[in-house]
């Protein structure tokens, strides 16, 4: 996976551009509406989606598996965004507690003990009543049952990424037990599920 990465950032650098996907609009939408200030991005690439969060006031620290995109990231960000470098299923990076965490099109590249960690890690680490969102692609996607099959609605493809296609019942299964209050669809290059959690007191 890192050298998957690596290689994508070293060879198309931006590659998705700096406007933010929609799911990060709504999610700082969301974020401005509930006074969250404080936001962990795992999976930060080089911050096309923290732009629109840092820029209306909020605090962003990254995790990053590829330093070319870290070193991208801190050309437009300076060195003001703290980005830790690694996979996410090394989480916790540090012992901060945050009142956001926004992690968008990354968890569909887990297995599913890999996505569990991911979720159960990111919800310790929200503060009490923090918010978390994720976003996940759904069966809807014109690519799902493409390439070959891992398992159960995962499938490799595209040169050897591995992706997870989510429906409501995965998303009850994988989320239920962390607050999950909110699931909505929105359109972005596929279909995707938006996924609100919350820590509740």
């Amino acid at each position: 996976m890192a050298e998957f990465w690596e290689e994508a950032f070293k060879n198309k650098q931006e590659m998705w551009g700096f406007v933010p996907a929609q799911s990060a609009v709504l999610t700082k939408d969301f974020f401005v509406q509930h006074n969250i200030k404080n936001i962990l991005i795992p999976g930060i690439g080089y911050g096309r989606n923290a732009k629109i969060l840092i820029d209306n006031g909020m605090t962003v620290t990254g995790i990053e598996i590829s330093q070319t995109a870290i070193d991208l990231a801190h050309k437009y960000f300076g060195n003001d965004l703290k980005i830790y470098q690694g996979s996410v299923t090394e989480m916790p990076f540090d012992n901060k507690m945050y009142d956001g965490i926004f992690c968008y099109g990354l968890i569909y590249l887990l297995d599913k003990d890999e996505r569990k960690k991911l979720i159960l890690d990111c919800f310790n680490q929200l503060t009490e009543n923090g918010c978390m969102i994720f976003t996940t692609i759904t069966k809807q996607a014109q690519t799902y049952g493409q390439g070959t099959q891992i398992d159960k609605d995962r499938f490799e493809m595209f040169g050897g990424v591995k992706i997870f296609f989510y429906d409501k019942e995965t998303i009850e299964e994988e989320f239920g037990n962390a607050g999950l209050f909110e699931v909505t669809e929105v359109a972005e290059n596929y279909p995707f599920h938006l996924i609100k959690c919350k820590k509740a007191k």
